[in-house]
């Protein structure tokens, strides 16, 4: 596409030169011409502002090559009545950077048009000043115009590439959110529908089983609604920071003394988030399953690396990979980075990734 599709990005440098025709009137004025030669001044206007619109909105290079060559071809005609006819040559002159890419090829085509216009003031014994018009001008206009066309070039080119960045932004969030809802919700809903399934199962087996079973249905809702509100507001938190905070006070309020070593590190916001969330899992699953009386938590910079280290005092557990587990190493890679899980006596959950992206 050689010209910006939408209007506002067209810019001045489109528009605002079509004002410049108005010479195009300058002689009928000076000569009080009649009626004959006013409407064939308005019929050159109509066909130039006709040719100056239709090369902007055409694809095609060799079909916008062909409309410049009509408008060079109208000034010829109308240069022996209207010295104003120089304009045909300097708006063609104009256009040419906005239609072809290769400088060599611009400077060629402006060259031709210069030379229509010097052969035919020879041959018709045209005015100095025309040929003064048609070759300074179209020079100076062509020329400059090389650098304008290049410019808006660049500018819709940044405009599309800021666009396309901001649309996989948008998906990459949608995608995040998704595998969010799935790691915070997926185990504990198959959870809630196999104990509900048993109760019902039980009403008239064992009633008081059954009660049991619905009585922990509850209490697993219950937690699930606080882990959707937790997650909620971790995309609500002002950064890693906040959510290293709310991960000490969590600790705290489960009677789980906490030692942090935390420095300061630049990370971009994929790896805030990653970050953030393995913390609140790690930390959910001290306070819910370890019986954990001491935590230290670790976020350090290591040889290049983010290096993230949790460990508690607790009772360790089976290596088995749930879903919570599984969502943190599959976003622990995507950064290019690792995960490792180690248990008795206690357990130490430690992530590890490169730095390079965050300092670009």
């Amino acid at each position: 596409m050689r010209f910006p599709a939408e209007k506002s990005e067209r810019g001045w440098t489109f528009y605002t030169p079509m004002l410049y025709f108005g010479f195009f009137f300058l002689q009928p004025i000076l000569d009080h011409a009649g009626l004959k030669e006013w409407l064939l001044t308005l019929l050159g206007t109509a066909i130039f502002v006709a040719l100056y619109l239709g090369i902007a909105s055409i694809e095609s290079t060799a079909l916008a090559l062909a409309g410049l060559a009509a408008m060079v071809l109208v000034g010829v005609l109308y240069a022996p009545f209207n010295g104003g006819a120089s304009c045909f040559f300097i708006f063609a002159a104009a256009l040419l950077p906005y239609i072809i890419d290769s400088e060599l090829t611009i400077f060629s085509l402006i060259a031709v048009i210069v030379g229509v216009a010097a052969l035919e003031t020879w041959l018709l014994h045209l005015s100095g000043w025309f040929l003064f018009y048609s070759a300074a001008l179209t020079l100076v206009v062509g020329v400059s115009n090389i650098y304008f066309a290049q410019k808006t070039r660049m500018y819709c080119e940044l405009k599309r590439a800021n666009q396309e960045i901001e649309h996989l932004a948008k998906v990459a969030e949608r995608e995040r959110i998704a595998r969010d809802m799935h790691d915070v919700l997926g185990h504990t809903l198959s959870v809630i529908i196999l104990k509900s399934e048993l109760a019902g199962k039980l009403v008239d087996l064992d009633p008081q089983r059954a009660k049991h079973e619905i009585a922990d249905v509850e209490r697993t809702s219950r937690e699930a609604l606080a882990e959707v509100r937790n997650t909620i507001r971790g995309y609500r938190a002002n950064g890693l920071e906040a959510e290293l905070k709310q991960a000490q006070e969590a600790l705290r309020t489960a009677g789980v003394k906490v030692k942090a070593e935390a420095v300061q590190i630049t990370l971009t916001p994929a790896q805030e988030t990653v970050v953030g969330l393995v913390v609140r899992e790690a930390v959910t699953n001290i306070v819910r399953h370890a019986n954990a009386r001491n935590c230290l938590l670790r976020l350090l910079p290591e040889k290049g690396n983010c290096r993230l280290e949790i460990q508690d005092d607790g009772c360790g557990g089976a290596l088995i990979e749930g879903n919570g587990l599984r969502g943190m190493r599959e976003r622990i890679e995507a950064l290019g980075g690792t995960l490792l899980r180690k248990t008795n006596p206690g357990t130490t959950l430690s992530i590890e990734f490169p730095l390079q992206a965050a300092k670009r």
